[in-house]
């Protein structure tokens, strides 16, 4: 009695669209029918938006196909709406995700990227200092307690860049804005709405 390695060509050809394949799980950009940005999805998101006529491929992803069973797709980069979405402008919210995420996660006295950073109130809190996105940034527990109940000018310490509050889309949240703005292929539907 012999095993043979099953060599079925139908399977294999299911396997392009398990799940945990890298391919189907790459970021696509949506855009909506104006082409302002609205959402991040998945590839196999936006192949059911196009097999399903909801969406039309702008961009490709090089020369990637995904194999159907009857067809090659090109696997998408950027995909339209057909018909407008109507969503509530997003706003962005004041929080430690936020301020972490506007920072890029780096400590704004040394530019110590890692774990545990915390947020700080440039001008302390019982000297008048405000919780709002001109006063915290984030912040490594080192120069937190280095800075203590100071200002920075007292503890002569200097922030790496001013605080202010992000730029935003007017229709996507802003830690989906900050990792489309990772991918440079996309930028040129992404900078026309982002303020400076």
């Amino acid at each position: 009695m012999h095993s043979t390695k099953p060599t079925d060509r139908r399977r294999e050809e299911v396997t392009a669209f398990h799940p945990t394949d890298g391919v189907l799980n790459a970021p696509v950009l949506v855009l909506n029918r104006n082409y302002e940005p609205l959402n991040i999805v998945s590839v196999k998101r936006a192949i059911v938006l196009l097999l399903k006529g909801k969406a039309e491929m702008v961009k490709s992803e090089g020369g990637l196909v995904v194999h159907a069973a009857r067809e090659e797709l090109p696997v998408p980069s950027v995909v339209r709406l057909m018909a407008y979405a109507h969503r509530p402008p997003a706003r962005v919210r004041l929080n430690r995700r936020s301020i972490l995420i506007r920072d890029d996660y780096t400590c704004q006295y040394c530019g110590y990227r890692g774990p545990g950073l915390t947020i700080d109130h440039v001008i302390p809190r019982d000297r008048g200092g405000k919780t709002d996105w001109e006063n915290l940034v984030a912040c490594c527990t080192r120069c937190n307690n280095k800075k203590g109940n100071r200002t920075p000018e007292e503890a002569g310490m200097t922030l790496r860049k001013r605080p202010r509050k992000p730029a935003y889309l007017p229709y996507m949240g802003y830690a989906k804005l900050m990792q489309a703005l990772r991918n440079p292929k996309w930028h040129e539907f992404l900078r026309p709405f982002v303020r400076e």
